[in-house]
């Protein structure tokens, strides 16, 4: 436990700020809002990336989704742990930049917008620290890490999104790299985090010997709200994707002369 969370608080920090260091160095012209928005979208993608691998390794390591173990689906959630604070505090410090303005007088002020502005992802992480990390790590005792390594996997996304903000933060909206990045945006994202709990209870049905349908009723009836409490984000998140979706493909018509 101790070793990963170690590794964890001081990987995530020291990625970020050698990322802006880096950028800094090599792109003199961008600034430091863009080198800070940039490198955490970096530290982002790493993490998720990680964080994917982890979920194959465990989803092909467990022949029996429920009492199949692997290690990775306990340490990984300890090395979580560091970046999820790290996150959210680089979120801060994305939107102290962000004003331009870092006098201390309008610190709290920043701090009221941050909350405002992000409250949704900022519940998303206090979610993750202090229900599903005692869940994983404790509650639901020696059973499910095929599952947990299926939650893992829900990260395949996020890559894709990073760069649609980096993208964004360079005004590079007009690019072709920005239309592909947001299909497999929106491919990835519906694959990995709305199709995946579907995925979860045909896993589990095929185990049992269920249908997809029968599930949901062979389950506590706590497994079923958990995972409504977790796709009801996603399909918000994703509805926002679509909208963001048909707004760049739907050019407005070419006007004519009068």
């Amino acid at each position: 436990m101790l070793l990963p969370l170690a590794w964890g608080s001081l990987f995530f920090p020291g990625l970020f700020v050698l990322c802006t260091w880096g950028l800094r160095r090599a792109r003199p012209a961008w600034t430091h809002n863009d080198c800070v928005l940039i490198s955490t979208r970096l530290v982002s993608s790493v993490q998720a990336v990680l964080a994917t691998g982890s979920g194959i390794i465990i989803i092909r390591s467990c022949s029996h989704v429920i009492t199949d173990r692997h290690w990775l689906a306990r340490e990984y959630v300890w090395f979580l742990i560091p970046y999820m604070i790290y996150d959210s505090y680089a979120m801060y410090l994305c939107e102290w930049y962000r004003t331009g303005d870092q006098s201390s007088k309008h610190t709290l002020t920043i701090f009221r917008n941050f909350l405002s502005k992000n409250r949704l992802m900022i519940t998303h992480h206090a979610v993750i620290l202090f229900v599903l990390v005692p869940v994983a790590q404790r509650l639901r005792g020696e059973l499910g890490d095929f599952f947990v390594g299926c939650i893992f996997m829900a990260e395949l996304s996020t890559p894709f999104v990073s760069l649609g903000r980096v993208l964004i933060q360079l005004k590079q909206q007009h690019t072709l790299l920005y239309k592909v990045n947001g299909i497999l945006t929106l491919t990835t994202f519906f694959l990995c985090r709305i199709l995946l709990f579907p995925f979860m209870y045909w896993s589990y049905g095929q185990q049992q010997g269920l249908s997809l349908l029968q599930v949901p009723f062979h389950i506590p009836f706590y497994c079923n709200v958990a995972n409504a409490f977790l796709i009801a984000p996603q399909i918000y998140w994703f509805s926002l994707l679509c909208k963001k979706a048909a707004r760049l493909f739907d050019a407005p018509p070419a006007k004519k002369d009068g």
